[in-house]
């Protein structure tokens, strides 16, 4: 599939798991001139390939007939922050936009947590959608994290490629609930930083590695 394709399956697929709904959320992909990015206000399972819209990295749109999502300054923003990044996510999704409009962080609840790269899984300040106030914002939050919720609004989540993306968001959903249901019944119990420093280092080198050459080098 072209890159435009592939964005569009991400979009379909973030609906279709559970983590966001209609029109909302906005998926993009680092392209050699920037990045490819959904339209604003278009349902996913519409869209073509020429509706996807090229910008690049000084926010002008080089490519595409449609307006981009009004998102397009934070997509821009990470891009040119962190150049480890590839795809970006980005989902209303319910447990993680439940916490958001608590302005409440994900803590170190579940060993988990660490798939965002860190001890926790930061919520930024509040601001505006569509702004540059927003995308300050969520650089912030984002700094040693690929994912972070954003105040009264939702989640973004960032990775190598898009299903690398679009798995992280999926995870950080699934970890906002159970953290939401634990605090039903009580106050978790925190694992200490020297615990997660552990799983993150221990994340470091966790799955299939390219070199493995299957079990035990065999």
């Amino acid at each position: 599939m072209s890159l435009a394709a592939d964005v569009i399956h991400t979009a379909v697929e973030m609906n279709c798991s559970g983590i966001n709904s209609g029109s909302s959320g906005n998926v993009s992909a680092r392209h050699p001139d920037g990045f490819l990015i959904t339209p604003t206000g278009m349902a996913y399972g519409d869209l073509e390939a020429t509706d996807m819209v090229l910008m690049s990295l000084s926010g002008a749109v080089v490519g595409g007939t449609r307006r981009p999502s009004s998102e397009w300054q934070f997509h821009r923003d990470i891009y040119a922050s962190r150049p480890e990044f590839g795809a970006i996510v980005h989902v209303h999704s319910r447990a993680a936009t439940a916490l958001a409009c608590l302005r409440q962080p994900i803590p170190a609840f579940h060993y988990m947590v660490a798939v965002a790269g860190g001890m926790d899984i930061r919520c930024s300040d509040y601001a505006l959608f569509g702004t540059e106030a927003l995308s300050v914002v969520v650089i912030a939050a984002l700094e040693q994290r690929r994912a972070c919720l954003l105040a009264n609004h939702g989640l973004v989540a960032c990775g190598a490629d898009l299903p690398d993306a679009l798995q992280l968001a999926i995870e950080v959903e699934l970890l906002a609930s159970q953290y939401l249901l634990a605090r039903q019944v009580g106050e978790p119990v925190l694992l200490t930083d020297d615990q997660m420093a552990e799983v993150l280092v221990r994340f470091t080198d966790y799955g299939q590695q390219p070199d493995d050459g299957g079990i035990n080098g065999k």
